[in-house]
């Protein structure tokens, strides 16, 4: 089994920034695409950015230009770099992981039900 464990959350004012960190353990997989999804109370899980393996990445449009993810194999982390923040980004952020094949190392995904593998979820909150 893999682990996935997020840290990094917190309270930020708006304007500000976090960092959001993802750590893989357990059965590490040879290759995986990461991602990171959110949810707000009474929202549905939503995607904000996700990342293949050999590090190709998109975003969802309402973060784009404000949120970087990026991964450091070696280490199986991946991270969020969050800046720029607003109320409306304030939810449990996610961590997502799927094995990938040699072949598809450079594919991402965007879609929950495409993972397999989920850390428990950090809370993040922007004040007004």
């Amino acid at each position: 089994q893999v682990q996935l464990v997020e840290s990094g959350g917190g309270l930020v004012p708006a304007g500000g920034s976090l960092r959001l960190s993802c750590a893989a353990s357990g059965r590490t997989l040879s290759y995986y695409a990461m991602a990171w999804f959110r949810q707000a109370p009474g929202k549905e899980r939503e995607f904000v950015a996700a990342i293949s393996w050999s590090g190709g990445n998109t975003y969802a449009d309402s973060v784009k230009g404000r949120f970087t993810i990026s991964r450091d194999n070696a280490k199986n982390m991946a991270y969020l770099q969050m800046n720029s923040l607003k109320p409306a980004d304030t939810a449990v952020y996610y961590c997502a992981g799927r094995s990938v094949t040699y072949a598809s190392r450079s594919v991402y995904y965007t879609r929950h039900d495409e993972y397999g593998y989920w850390g428990q979820g950090t809370q993040v909150t922007v004040s007004s």
